[in-house]
């Protein structure tokens, strides 16, 4: 795992399916091949969790559960105490596994 860089733009738009590759975030590489992409923004208070998209056919394999340690890490080496989820689209006991809790229609994990 490590942050996107612009050279990694072409790979991205392929595996996202998008024109507008995602600005900031981490991506996962598994043999060399991009397999799971978290896209983050910092906020005053936190750090927001855009989405994370993990391939099709790896989900359920602790991918995205390895992403989202990941951002924990750079949350507390950004001194962000929390990392927050807005649209959770479909994908509530996914944050609740990772420890993540609900606060409304926000999920929140606080960073130790």
């Amino acid at each position: 795992m490590r942050p996107i860089e612009a050279a990694d733009h072409p790979a991205l738009q392929a595996f996202l399916g998008t024109a507008t590759p995602p600005a900031w975030g981490l991506l996962g590489k598994l043999l060399g091949d991009l397999v799971a992409v978290v896209t983050l923004e910092i906020t005053g208070d936190a750090l927001r969790v855009n989405d994370i998209y993990v391939a099709r056919e790896l989900r359920r394999k602790r991918i995205g559960k390895a992403m989202m340690r990941e951002v924990e890490q750079l949350a507390a080496k950004l001194e962000q105490r929390r990392i927050v989820v807005d649209d959770a689209r479909g994908a509530q006991e996914f944050f609740r596994r990772v420890g993540f809790e609900s606060e409304g229609d926000r999920w929140v994990r606080v960073v130790a």
